[in-house]
Order: C-alpha cells, then structure tokens, then sequence
C-alpha cells in the first residue's frame, strides 16, 4: 500500500501482461486495476494501461481520485444488506456486528477496506473476475442508503 498524490492510500488490486505481436516479437504492455479511499467513506477505482507497470498504476490512480464516490457507513459497517452487480460478477454485501472484521475476497476487500468499513460480511456470486468484482461492489456500495436519507426522501418523520 502505497501513498499517491492525494492524501489517500491506494491498493493494487491487479496488474496483468498483455502482448502483442508486430514484427520483431511481441510487444508487452500491463494494465493496474487501483482501488482508493479515505477510509472515511469515500472510495474509487480507477484502471490504467501503460507500456510500463509505475506508468499504468499512475494512470489507474488518477482516475480512481477522479471518480471517488461517498458511500454512507453506520458503526463501521454499511446500514443494510445489498446486492452489487456488474456484468456476470454478483456481490453479496451483509451488514456485520462489531468485531467480525471484513470476511471478503481480494478485490471485495481492498474496496470496501478503503471505503472505511470495518465490519462485513460478503459472497461474491459468478465470475471472479477481479474487474467486474470491484465494480459491482462499487454499484452496491453505491446504493445504499441511510434510514435518515429514506425518511427525508419519502418526506415521513423517524
């Protein structure tokens, strides 16, 4: 975990190695896929293809601080269950108790870690593809909302 530009850490989720072939051999490039957060409540993700590995987790980065987004959190957790969704990757986001920690997957865990939660339980459903998993969690954590958010929407009294 490394610290980029802004005052928030950033996660590595992956890095792959994409070749293609011309003439006198194949030419590498790589792609970093880059989770960061605040751990306050806002997180992002950002996916940058570079010729070399620092210049793609560079570009990853800036636009993970681009597309930062708030997600509501209640005691360290999130206010209710929730399904994310992205393609053929589902994920099963479950409120937690204080102390359980964060029972996740690689990818589900650098997001929901740099988004500041603290207790949840998970289950990703479907392809594991580290990608799509981020952003379905992302469109699950994105989502949610507060029961004072729910009262002000539908204008009732709590």
């Amino acid at each position: 975990m490394s610290q980029g530009r802004g005052d928030s850490p950033e996660k590595t989720v992956q890095i792959r190695r994409c070749s293609c072939v011309v003439k006198g051999g194949r030419r590498f490039s790589f792609t970093a896929l880059v989770v960061t957060g605040n751990s306050q409540g806002k997180v992002g993700y950002g996916y940058g293809k570079a010729i070399e590995v620092p210049l793609a987790i560079e570009k990853a980065t800036k636009q993970a601080n681009r597309q930062m987004k708030d997600i509501p959190l209640v005691d360290g957790t999130i206010p209710h269950k929730v399904i994310g969704s992205y393609r053929s990757s589902k994920v099963i986001l479950i409120p937690a108790r204080p102390g359980t920690g964060i029972i996740a997957g690689e990818a589900v865990r650098a997001v929901v870690e740099s988004a500041g939660v603290t207790d949840i339980l998970t289950k990703s459903i479907g392809s594991s593809n580290p990608v799509n998993l981020v952003k379905a969690v992302m469109q699950g954590l994105e989502s949610l909302r507060t029961r004072e958010t729910v009262a002000t929407l539908r204008g009732v009294e709590l």
